[in-house]
């Protein structure tokens, strides 16, 4: 897929064509069951374990680049705990990020082009918007291992915008809480929009930086209303 210009112009209200979400504390909350399985495996390895804020610190790489710098030539086997771990408990401690559903029942009609690149595992990624009923709100639902390379690499926005005829560009808003999210619309071309209620602090986004923060889904629902792309409340 051929690339639209990087530069963009957020001052200028330009309507977004596409959304394209990061899952995991974008959309959704999974953080406990995700530390859960990281240390069903640290416990297996002997490893010291995390708690919460030190997964939504560090974990950024789909497990297939993170576990083979981190477990070595027992990344398979790490690989195998985690997996079996994460798939008997990801759905029953699925949670809804706050807004998240009024914001994709407000985008139905919207004419935009839905989809979601993640670095959560395909068919988990998948199995859980089928048991949130979000599935036939988007287009696509990449995870990782569904292209070559995963996020922050562009196969997997191409692939998320594929059969759309919409072109990485400005008009693509890439949605999502962390660096490798800004990473990845940047290194696309797209519209870097940071989601969450801490704003950029002092250096953390010096390479990648945000066009766009907003706290929480509710506050990307109120931007697209005042862009004109969904209607004012009860309409």
């Amino acid at each position: 897929m051929t690339k639209a210009s990087p530069g963009y112009d957020v001052s200028s209200g330009a309507r977004p064509r596409a959304l394209l979400f990061d899952w995991d504390n974008t959309l959704v909350d999974t953080w406990d069951v995700i530390t859960d399985a990281l240390n069903a495996v640290y416990d297996a390895f002997g490893m010291p374990l995390w708690t919460i804020a030190d997964s939504k610190a560090r974990i950024r790489e789909s497990m297939r680049e993170a576990f083979p710098k981190t477990f070595g030539d027992r990344a398979k086997d790490a690989g195998r705990i985690f997996s079996d771990y994460f798939a008997l408990h990801h759905l029953e401690r699925l949670r809804a990020m706050p807004g998240a559903g009024e914001l994709l029942q407000a985008l139905a009609g919207s004419g935009l082009h839905l989809g979601v690149v993640s670095n959560k595992r395909g068919r988990f990624l998948r199995l859980e918007a089928e048991h949130l009923g979000w599935t036939g709100h988007f287009a696509r639902l990449v995870g990782a291992a569904d292209t070559r390379l995963d996020k922050p690499a562009v196969e997997p926005v191409e692939l998320a915008l594929s059969g759309s005829g919409i072109l990485c560009g400005a008009e693509v808003w890439f949605i999502g809480d962390t660096d490798i999210d800004m990473r990845c619309a940047l290194n696309a071309g797209c519209l870097p929009v940071l989601l969450r209620p801490e704003p950029p602090a002092a250096g953390e986004f010096d390479a990648h930086p945000p066009a766009i923060h907003l706290p929480d889904c509710a506050g990307l629902t109120a931007r697209l209303r005042a862009l004109g792309v969904l209607p004012p409340p009860n309409m």
